[in-house]
C-alpha cells in the first residue's frame, strides 16, 4: 500500500499538482497517522519528488526563471509561517483546515471545468449557426 500512496503522489507531485494533498489524505484515512505527523511527513516527501521534477523540467525547458527567485523567497517565508501556525494548531482544527482547503481546490476545479465545458459548447454551437 506504502509503495501505490508513494507513486500516485509522485506522479500527481510531478505533474505539479500537489501530490502532497493525496500523500496527507491517505496517511491519515489509511494509516491513521495524526494530521501534524502526515504533514511533516508530506514535507520530507516533498523534497526529492520536487528534485526530480526540477531536473525534468529544466531539461524541458518548462521552468520561468525570471519567476523563480521571487517565488522561492517568498514560498521559503510562507512556509515557515505555515508550519509555525501548523504546530500551534490542535489536531482536530487543522483537519479541518485541511478539508476545507481540499474542498476549495475541489470547487475551483469544478469552476473551471465547468466554465471551459461551457465556453467551448457555446463557441462551438455559434460556429454551427453559420
Amino acid at each position: 500500500m506504502e509503495v501505490l500512496i508513494g507513486v500516485i503522489s509522485g506522479i500527481v507531485s510531478g505533474s505539479g499538482q500537489g501530490g502532497g494533498t493525496i500523500l496527507i489524505l491517505c496517511l491519515t484515512l489509511f494509516y491513521g497517522i495524526d494530521q501534524h505527523k502526515a504533514q511533516a511527513t508530506n514535507l520530507i516527501f516533498f523534497v526529492p519528488t520536487a528534485i526530480s521534477a526540477i531536473i525534468v523540467s529544466i531539461k524541458e525547458k518548462n521552468i520561468k526563471w525570471k519567476v523563480v527567485l521571487p517565488v522561492i523567497i517568498s514560498g521559503m517565508i510562507g512556509a515557515l509561517i505555515g508550519a509555525y501556525f501548523s504546530t500551534k494548531t490542535d489536531v482536530k482544527s487543522l483537519k479541518k483546515y485541511f478539508g476545507y482547503f481540499l474542498a476549495l481546490i475541489a470547487i475551483y476545479e469544478i469552476y473551471c471545468y465547468l466554465k471551459k465545458y461551457i465556453f467551448n459548447k457555446k463557441t462551438h454551437n455559434k460556429d454551427r449557426v453559420h
